[in-house]
């Protein structure tokens, strides 16, 4: 594929044909189906259950990590763009198990490919988001080892394909840095159509076949599998981890396992926290 290929003109639908087409991840294993939803949606796959392991690839963590010390399942505050909800899965490879009261945080750049909380930014490298927090959060697991973030689909910036960010924590100390990927058709279509992703004045310059950081880190386990529903799209991930893997630092303050509540509430209609 090159970079030309990648902007053929396409319509929204053909473009999430090609992405269930192209994000097949784990296919032909057991899923947990997702009841009470539209008929085009009842049957369809979300998660493998937890017998599937595959330990997901570990990468860096890049420049724009820090810790808001905010548990909270929508870290949109009000930006704009595709709503987007992304389900993740935290499962033990070893035992292929779900890992409940697991710290996941995750965080990416929003329509216009800005972080939260740097200067520097944006396309004429000169906007600052020092002091604010938007596209960042934090959640723990539940008996499933799922959580689940209301955020919108990212932005793109120079030298990067589109990406969410994540770590996962195991009691104090970082088991996994990952990068989260989408296929590019969908991407495409939503820079070239959608406010406000298509009002920037600079070309996307690189696409997931010529990206560093998806090369680098052979993460075809890293890409999202993603569901389009009636007002949002479903991204969805298992995460492997290895509980015996050396640690890569340790949590960050502000945030303790032990005082925050099991969550029972079910993250996707249907699908219970607690079977």
């Amino acid at each position: 594929m090159t970079e030309n290929s990648n902007r053929i003109k396409i319509t929204r639908r053909q473009a999430v044909n090609t992405l269930l087409f192209t994000t097949g991840l784990l296919a032909s294993t057991e899923v947990t189906k997702v009841r009470g939803q539209e008929a085009d949606t009842r049957s369809s796959d979300i998660l493998p259950k937890s017998k599937v392991c595959v330990l997901t690839s570990q990468t860096v963590q890049g420049p724009y990590y820090f810790d808001p010390k905010l548990l909270r399942t929508d870290i949109t505050e009000g930006k704009e763009g595709v709503p987007l909800k992304l389900l993740v899965q935290v499962i033990d490879t070893r035992g292929c198990t779900p890992i409940p009261r697991a710290r996941v945080d995750v965080w990416h750049c929003d329509s216009l490919g800005l972080y939260s909380g740097y200067e520097g930014q944006g396309d004429d490298k000169a906007t600052s988001t020092t002091g604010e927090t938007f596209l960042r959060g934090t959640q723990i697991t539940n008996t499933l080892g799922q959580v689940i973030f209301t955020t919108i689909y990212p932005g793109w910036y120079p030298e990067r394909t589109p990406h969410i960010h994540l770590k996962v924590f195991l009691d104090q100390q970082t088991v996994l840095i990952a990068q989260l990927y989408l296929v590019d058709a969908i991407s495409e279509y939503i820079y070239k159509n959608v406010r406000p992703y298509n009002t920037r004045t600079v070309e996307r310059d690189t696409v997931n076949i010529t990206d560093f950081g998806l090369r680098n880190s052979e993460g075809r386990d890293s890409f999202l599998n993603i569901k389009e529903e009636a007002d949002y799209y479903l991204a969805s991930i298992i995460i492997g981890v290895d509980r015996n893997a050396r640690p890569t630092g340790e949590i960050p303050p502000g945030i303790d396992f032990q005082v925050i509540p099991k969550p029972t509430t079910p993250l996707v209609p249907g699908v219970s926290s607690t079977q």
